[in-house]
């Protein structure tokens, strides 16, 4: 039976869920509360499919998780897992909804401690790259000639195998010393540190190359380390720096003064092929032959032209003789005749200069009477200005108030510096100024008194 707020039909019941609705809805709230996060644990049950695709379980010892790793990622790795091996995974949590099982989707994996050694591999590369342990300016070319190369690596490295060979099939003729020293383990990179410093004092290398195979981070951590770059660089012959494959870089390969890609590459670099070196002495013994075969052609025909222009002694110096009189006939009279030349041309200026030459003594006379006239009037002139000027100075000193005020007369001024001339323009108890002729006074005015016309 329904119940009655079922059969009401203003009652609308919840909307219903599918599985597959339900599984989705969790799905997105657990990619949007997790971030992509690194996680860390055990490799188990892991499955490499036909697609490509890693399935596996990560665990710890008190839980676990199920991961998957498409191939898209996958194929980046650089490593394939193995059961039990202890790695970090940087993943996203979701749900996998065809099951309804929390899992992880895997985006990156690497082994356990991997990331802190990256972060010391770049803390360590910062700090020799600042000290400029790694300039281009300190990297040594390598020798062109090297006759003997030494290599530090371990005597029982696959590494050491295939420097050999190389050297063996390019240049038999390269002595080559080994330092021997372990490559990955405790204490390596002390051993190839001194190895590297046992090469520099002896001395009995033209180059050193410091080699090993592939491997892990972890196998090739005895090349991070800064005891062995620190030796790199202080060696006293040029290291080539041949550690793991194209794609593996230490600290060694920064600070050596040449990395190569691989030990094989590392020999190939140190020595060039004897194959080589004959084929381009024999280019330059042919270049030479040539060479000198065009000298000696070029000073043969050199030769049969001067004794073709050779002649003795005596004839050569009669017709020298002969030679010189033309010369000095030639010199008498390219200087004797400009000097002849140029003497006719003066006697004949001369005699046009005398004929147009003017008669200056009357005009000298004319002058002389002139300059006497002149001055006279200048004198007669000077006297009549004179005379002039004392008539005008006495009459300016008759209008000097100067000489007015001497005779007892005084200018009278207010307070305000202005000229009086009217008793109008006086008040009684003013303060008047009188100038004399020597100096002024101040008086005060009793009374004014009008004067009658």
């Amino acid at each position: 039976m329904f119940s009655q707020d079922a059969a009401d039909p203003a009652y609308s019941a919840p909307p219903v869920l599918t599985v597959t609705a339900l599984n989705q809805q969790v799905a997105r709230l657990l990619e949007r509360s997790f971030p992509l996060v690194w996680i860390g644990g055990e490799i188990s049950n892991f499955t490499r499919a036909a697609s490509g695709h890693w399935y596996f379980t990560l665990k710890d010892d008190a839980a676990q998780v199920r991961a998957v790793m498409f191939r898209g990622r996958a194929q980046f790795a650089g490593f394939v897992p193995r059961e039990g091996d202890k790695v970090e995974v940087r993943a996203l949590v979701t749900l996998y909804g065809a099951r309804g099982d929390y899992q992880i989707n895997v985006e990156a994996i690497r082994r356990a401690g991997v990331g802190q050694l990256y972060e010391a591999f770049l803390r360590l590369k910062e700090k020799l790259g600042a000290e400029g342990l790694f300039d281009e300016e300190r990297k040594r070319a390598l020798p062109l000639f090297a006759r003997t190369i030494g290599i530090v690596t371990s005597p029982q490295a696959a590494a050491l195998r295939d420097v050999l060979t190389a050297l063996r099939r390019r240049a038999p003729h390269v002595r080559v010393v080994l330092y021997p020293a372990p490559v990955q383990g405790q204490g390596a990179a002390e051993r190839i540190a001194e190895a590297i410093r046992t090469a520099s004092r002896r001395a009995e290398a033209d180059v050193l190359i410091v080699c090993r195979g592939g491997g892990s981070i972890e196998d090739l951590w005895s090349f991070n380390e800064e005891v062995v770059a620190r030796a790199i660089a202080a060696s006293a012959m040029p290291v080539i720096a041949g550690v793991g494959h194209e794609t593996d870089f230490t600290i060694a390969d920064f600070a050596a003064d040449l990395r190569a890609a691989t030990p094989t590459a590392a020999a190939e670099l140190a020595a060039t092929a004897r194959a080589d070196w004959l084929a381009s002495l024999r280019s330059d013994a042919g270049d030479l032959r040539r060479a000198m075969a065009r000298t000696l052609s070029d000073a043969g025909q050199g030769l049969d032209g001067l004794a073709r222009r050779l002649q003795s002694p005596s004839s050569r110096l009669a017709h020298q003789r002969l030679t010189l009189l033309g010369m000095a006939s030639s010199l008498t009279h390219a200087v004797r005749a400009p000097v002849n030349r140029h003497g006719v041309l003066l006697a004949q200026l001369q005699q046009r200069w005398a004929r147009h030459r003017p008669d200056v003594r009357a005009l000298r006379t004319q002058i002389a009477s002139e300059q006497r006239h002149l001055v006279a009037s200048m004198a007669g002139q000077l006297r009549a200005r004179r005379e002039a000027l004392h008539a005008l100075a006495a009459q300016l000193e008759l209008l000097n108030p100067q000489r007015t005020l001497e005779r007892g007369y005084a200018i009278v001024s207010n307070a305000r510096g202005k000229v009086l001339t009217a008793p109008g323009q006086i008040k009684p108890r003013d303060v008047l100024r009188l100038r004399l002729a020597q100096g002024s006074v101040e008086v005060g005015v009793a009374g004014v008194q009008d004067v009658l016309e």
